[in-house]
């Protein structure tokens, strides 16, 4: 329920900047993003704020036709001016509710789920809260083409940049679009998202990167919707096409949306123990022993697109491998070894793309890490790590436990290890099968359709 003050402040914003529309937010099941406009009227606030929005939730993937209708509800603390919209826009995040007489959290909500996950972590493992650094990965093209008929399949990218090797921190005059990512930057600081720096990124044919500040989960999850929606618009103001997509050309770098996190209490980062390996704490470690435990079946919402294990493999400082260690960028887990301030000791999840809805790819994360920590899961003990060197050209590799190499894989592992999600009741049963029917039947699709290569390959056979 919101405050009198909450209410009072949107009520000032709406006065201050003219607001005319006020628009909803809210991402359906796979991650995509919705929305509806009201014009304001007066007290138009007030009522949406006791009565909230009715919606088909049919429509977001998350129930049956027949028993759809669902209510979305302004969360005031979310409250930012659309700087894309032509009418003044005051937009907001929404809480989704049931119709029932006591308006009860819709279980399927990432947003309700991320605020019952922290609550979990505290209750079982004592830390405050958990914090959360993404790092977004993009191309940038100046034209795309795709299609897919019954008679037609085919893509075209077109891109102004073409480096000879790898792109990494490229310079001016090359870098072609560091004037795009500082007024990007402008626009997500204005929308309340702390831009840490950007630059360009190894891909050579228009590859980006946009690295952000940390905040916990359930704001984490917002940044990462908003920072795709700023980017998609502001491309298509400036003319170009953005992809995040983790593969969108071949023997090229792909995208991910690489995670630091921490854990916190009483302020403090519980991850940081000085003079162990990393300065990594026990909870640190029993973290990653989780997360690493079961890192295939948590690749089924961090990676949930046929598209993402196509990035998965080697040679493209991609991870790949269910491991851990020191500045190694073919691990899942990476301990970055410049840091020398012992309150940002973290780690980085390496594998997640930004396909996932990010909500429900973060909770799947922290659960694990939570079940490690709960169950002690020591990852050395585990045979994860930590290995500091590349183990993919030595007899290590014979050891190595590895991420899924596709998305069958991937949501067959979620099938056999999906426990430690159901603790807290975070995910439910309904959530899990709706999930591994929705991405079957995309495993599916791309399956039974030709392939452009296909022709190529065999069409003359």
């Amino acid at each position: 329920m919101a405050s009198k003050s909450q209410l009072a402040k949107c009520e000032q914003l709406i006065k201050q900047h003219k607001i005319q529309v006020i628009d909803l937010k809210a991402l359906d099941l796979v991650g995509r993003l919705h929305h509806v406009s009201l014009p304001v009227y007066k007290d138009t606030l007030k009522k949406i704020v006791k009565e909230g929005v009715g919606f088909d939730g049919s429509s977001y993937g998350f129930r049956k036709v027949e028993n759809s209708d669902m209510i979305l509800m302004p969360d005031l603390d979310t409250a930012s001016i659309d700087p894309f919209r032509e009418a003044p826009t005051l937009s907001f995040f929404s809480h989704i509710l049931l119709t029932d007489e006591k308006r009860t959290p819709f279980n399927q909500d990432g947003r309700y789920l991320a605020k019952q996950t922290e609550a979990l972590l505290k209750k079982v493992t004592g830390a405050d809260k958990s914090w959360w650094g993404p790092e977004f990965e993009f191309y940038i093209f100046s034209n795309v083409e795709y299609d897919t008929r019954t008679s037609t399949s085919f893509y075209k990218v077109e891109h102004v940049e073409e480096f000879y090797k790898k792109a990494y921190h490229a310079a001016n005059p090359f870098d072609e679009y560091d004037d795009f990512r500082d007024e990007l930057t402008k626009l997500l600081i204005q929308q309340g998202v702390k831009v840490k720096y950007h630059h360009h990124e190894v891909g050579e044919r228009g590859q980006q990167e946009i690295e952000t500040f940390f905040s916990d989960l359930l704001s984490s999850g917002d940044n990462i919707v908003t920072t795709k929606y700023v980017l998609f618009n502001f491309a298509e103001q400036r003319g170009l096409h953005i992809t995040l997509m983790p593969k969108p050309m071949y023997h090229q770098a792909g995208n991910g949306l690489h995670l630091h996190l921490y854990l916190t209490k009483k302020g403090k980062n519980i991850f940081y123990k000085k003079g162990a390996y990393a300065n990594l704490s026990e909870t640190g470690k029993y973290f990653i022993g989780g997360l690493l435990k079961h890192g295939q079946a948590v690749s089924a919402l961090t990676n949930p697109s046929t598209n993402s294990y196509k990035r998965l493999v080697p040679g493209f400082e991609a991870p790949v491998a269910l491991t851990f260690g020191q500045g190694n960028r073919a691990s899942a887990v990476r301990i970055p070894s410049y840091i020398t301030n012992p309150d940002e000791t973290r780690i980085e999840y390496r594998p997640p793309d930004a396909t996932m809805n990010p909500y429900f790819g973060m909770i799947a994360i922290m659960l694990a890490g939570i079940d490690g920590i709960v169950n002690k899961i020591d990852p050395v003990k585990e045979g994860f790590g930590p290995y500091d060197k590349n183990f993919l050209e030595d007899d290590s590799v014979d050891k190595i436990h590895f991420l899924p190499r596709n998305l069958a894989e991937a949501i067959d592992a979620l099938e056999a290890d999906h426990k430690f999600l159901k603790r807290g009741n975070i995910f439910s049963d309904e959530l899990l099968e709706q999930w591994v029917k929705v991405k079957r039947e995309e495993v599916h699709s791309i399956g039974t359709m030709p392939h452009p290569f296909e022709y190529k390959m065999y069409f003359s056979l």
